[in-house]
């Protein structure tokens, strides 16, 4: 009979599974740091030996890092789906941009969807409470706190879809984003117009999530990024037009 005796699961190994779940589902964020050793061994309910298995178990398997006189952090680079030489390419060519718009309108759209039909009460009580700080930041015009909670805003539409795999790939994609390899996102909200119409599409776009509207929710986000992508184009055209128009003048210059 293909029946073997059940052995007794360690503790470590318990807290390795916890730690692990936490990360996968994005609850734990790279670069987050955990409690303290003392604290956090009694949240988990181990001895601090355990604990330190536990930890070193997934710091060989790159999931956690001790950094000298900070503590343990979640690794990083579990942030950063794609090599530099990748990301130096995507800077460096127009393409990607539009390409990357392109891809965050397909799955964006599916995700906002999913969030709508299947997210939890709780899920939708995230979104709305960061569409609350949209607001605020508006009404202060901090376009650097806006271009922030607008990611976060999105994220949070990505992980109400409950897809461990999508989660993790845009988060990547987002990482990519804040760290202006595909646009300045500060771009969008230089003109208080462009600001006022991006804050009311992602109000449409929450209004649908929280009346549980998925094929609204799905439309709207494309509303929105069918407005990035007309944006960008725009300003990079406008650059375009600009640069020709110094060498004009230059050359003008040049004529005397």
């Amino acid at each position: 009979m293909p029946f073997e005796k059940i052995q007794p699961e360690k503790l470590s190994a318990a807290v390795v599974r916890q730690i692990e779940l936490l990360i996968l589902r994005g609850i734990l964020r790279p670069g987050e740091r955990l409690p303290a050793e003392r604290e956090l061994s009694d949240k988990l309910g181990v001895s601090r030996p355990s604990l330190r298995e536990a930890i070193a178990d997934l710091q060989d398997r790159n999931l956690l890092e001790t950094r000298a006189g900070a503590g343990v952090f979640v690794t990083d680079h579990l942030g950063w789906g794609f090599s530099d030489a990748l990301a130096t390419l995507f800077a460096r060519h127009d393409e990607a941009v539009f390409d990357y718009v392109a891809f965050r309108r397909d799955m964006e759209g599916l995700a906002a969807e999913r969030a709508a039909e299947a997210g939890s009460d709780t899920d939708l009580a995230v979104v709305a409470e960061i569409y609350a700080k949209m607001e605020e930041a508006h009404s202060k015009r901090n376009p650097a706190d806006e271009a922030r909670l607008d990611a976060d805003f999105h994220l949070a539409i990505i992980e109400a879809s409950h897809n461990v795999i999508m989660l993790h790939m845009m988060r990547a994609m987002y990482r990519l984003l804040r760290e202006g390899v595909f646009y300045n996102r500060k771009i969008l909200f230089r003109q208080r117009t462009t600001r006022d119409r991006l804050l009311e599409q992602h109000r449409v776009i929450n209004d649908a999530l929280q009346a549980r509207d998925g094929p609204g929710a799905r439309t709207a986000v494309k509303d929105h990024l069918d407005f990035v992508e007309k944006a960008l184009s725009d300003h990079l055209l406008a650059e375009r037009h600009e640069a020709i128009a110094k060498q004009r003048l230059d050359q003008e210059k040049e004529r005397g």
